[in-house]
């Protein structure tokens, strides 16, 4: 891929659902896959611009289909354990 190509919609594994907004704030923010998901907070994504409560159910969904979660939300990641 060259220089100012996009990469294809299709390359990403995000929910066929999420917004258009939703996917965009994601990709700015660098993210280009689901399972990139799991090192982020909930309210870390909620910042971004485009990103709304309804798309963080819909990834939080599309994480739990795959056994995993966010990284607040995994038992695993709790620094209280």
């Amino acid at each position: 891929m060259t220089d100012g190509q996009k990469v294809p919609e299709q390359a990403s594994n995000f929910p066929t659902g999420l917004s258009q907004p939703a996917r965009r704030a994601l990709r700015a923010a660098g993210f280009t896959s689901l399972e990139e998901l799991r090192t982020v907070r909930a309210a870390d994504l909620l910042r971004l611009h485009g990103m709304g409560p309804k798309a963080l159910a819909q990834l939080r969904a599309a994480l739990a289909e795959r056994g995993l979660a966010l990284a607040d939300e995994d038992g695993k990641n709790d620094p209280s354990r």
